[in-house]
């Protein structure tokens, strides 16, 4: 069973798949968490590059197609092997982040997304994906609190730096998804505070896994 996380910057994904693991290893299922970009040893070098505040004049097209080439690392070094040994895998980002960020966010062409996507996962789609929606503003102001904090990497802040009208297209791609493939997703207001997110999330686990 694939299971993935989606949302914009500061939407609790880090602390919820913690949540999730713990759940369904109390239930005696042995689960694997991971991440994109940086699932795999090769895809955290890729992480590295595209995360990197200093590469702002990245080429949307270039930051695509790395994209792309850590999800197929990701895919075989670690997804497919991990799901053959029964196994749950709960991932933090997926393939409808690039949709998202690449596609509604910075306007790249639909139809070369989704086919680099079909290319990449072969058969492989997600049993369910749980969207933590919540305003841009309240979910960058979270980030930025946690980079200050030192609780998230300042290596890593190239989408913190995007402008606000950015991760409003962002969210609203993902919203646009939800809405298209409601069986696949799980809509869930991450506005409120982590322990009610937690409790709606593990509610809708239940559905899927005794």
């Amino acid at each position: 069973m694939l299971i993935t996380l989606e949302g914009i910057e500061g939407s609790g994904k880090t602390t919820q798949i913690q949540y999730m693991a713990e759940y369904f290893r109390a239930k005696g299922h042995d689960c694997a968490l991971t991440k994109e970009p940086g699932g795999t040893g090769i895809g955290e070098k890729i992480r590295s590059i595209l995360l990197n505040p200093g590469n702002h004049a990245m080429d949307p097209l270039a930051e695509l197609l790395l994209y792309a080439a850590d999800r197929a690392q990701h895919i075989n070094e670690m997804i497919i092997p991990t799901l053959k040994a029964g196994k749950i895998v709960i991932c933090d980002r997926f393939h409808d982040s690039t949709i998202v960020y690449q596609g509604f966010a910075r306007g790249l062409d639909m139809r070369l997304i989704r086919q680099l996507n079909s290319l990449v996962m072969d058969d492989l789609s997600p049993d369910m994906t749980f969207l933590l929606d919540l305003p841009p503003e309240l979910g960058l102001k979270r980030a930025w609190k946690q980079i200050q904090n030192g609780s998230r990497d300042e290596s890593e802040t190239r989408f913190e730096n995007e402008k606000l009208q950015f991760h409003e297209k962002v969210r609203n791609g993902y919203l646009a998804i939800a809405r298209q493939e409601p069986v696949r997703f799980v809509v869930v207001d991450a506005s409120k505070d982590a322990e009610q997110v937690r409790a709606e999330i593990l509610e809708r686990l239940t559905v899927l896994v005794k």
